[in-house]
């Protein structure tokens, strides 16, 4: 059997279990989502050294916001906090931010710190962070399909034109390489909604160690079950490891 050898270009990851963890330690919901941020911070840096090209991350959903409105305005002063706080590290780091959803949900001010995160670190590229905020799948992919037929309508694209490569193009993550390797944490088995379109053959990772606890070790047993596993992209084992070989 063919298997992975090289450590994934594209990680992305459904950070779930920080309200959870917070409340099994008689916490507020919010004293989790601090944790979860170190924990983040953490897997931020272990990625950068394995070499990881892009890590995407699950920040906030487009569903969150049915969540309390408690727990959404102290989410909310995270992000600025962390914003503040975060982005000039990264960039010393040479790690380029990139935000993807839909972001006029937000305060002006929030907006305004997102807009200078992402200017400040544009021309970095030694690893790219998406955020995912205010991000759905299904809402990427009609949009990604609004922008095609607005496209359309001005005479820039012809309806022959709009084939897998240029409709991943208008979606929000603009990735050239689509995820690698999909992980959740927190014992759940779904992906709710997270890069529908990008993970159509990612590898799934499900991990029952909720989001604060993730470590570093943790990433190395998911990368680990990557390494050992067969992609096969609809081809048959033996065309797979032709592919693999040839360096497809």
């Amino acid at each position: 059997m063919s298997t992975t050898t090289d450590i994934p270009a594209h990680v992305a990851i459904v950070m779930d279990g920080n309200g959870r963890w917070a409340e099994r330690k008689n916490r507020p919901r919010t004293f989790g989502h601090q944790a979860g941020l170190k924990a983040l911070r953490k897997i931020v840096e272990h990625s950068g050294r394995l070499g990881i090209r892009e890590l995407t991350v699950f920040a906030f959903s487009s569903e969150n916001w049915n969540r309390p409105d408690k727990e959404i305005n102290r989410l909310m002063e995270l992000f600025m906090r962390a914003l503040d706080r975060e982005t000039q590290q990264l960039h010393e780091n040479g790690v380029r931010i990139r935000f993807i959803g839909n972001l006029s949900a937000f305060s002006s001010d929030l907006q305004k710190k997102i807009d200078l995160a992402m200017s400040r670190t544009r021309n970095n590229d030694r690893m790219t962070l998406n955020v995912a905020a205010n991000y759905g799948g299904r809402w990427d992919i009609v949009n990604a399909a609004r922008q095609l037929a607005r496209a359309h309508a001005e005479g820039k694209i012809t309806s022959e034109q709009i084939d897998e490569q240029l409709f991943s193009q208008y979606t929000a993550l603009q990735a050239k390489h689509d995820p690698d390797l999909f992980i959740r944490t927190g014992g759940e088995t779904r992906i709710s909604n997270f890069l529908l379109w990008q993970s159509a053959y990612s590898e799934l990772y499900f991990s029952d160690v909720l989001w604060p606890d993730f470590s570093p070790q943790e990433l190395d047993k998911a990368i680990a079950e990557y390494r050992s596993r067969e992609r096969r992209f609809g081809m048959t084992g033996k065309q797979a490891g032709l592919a693999s070989a040839r360096g497809q």
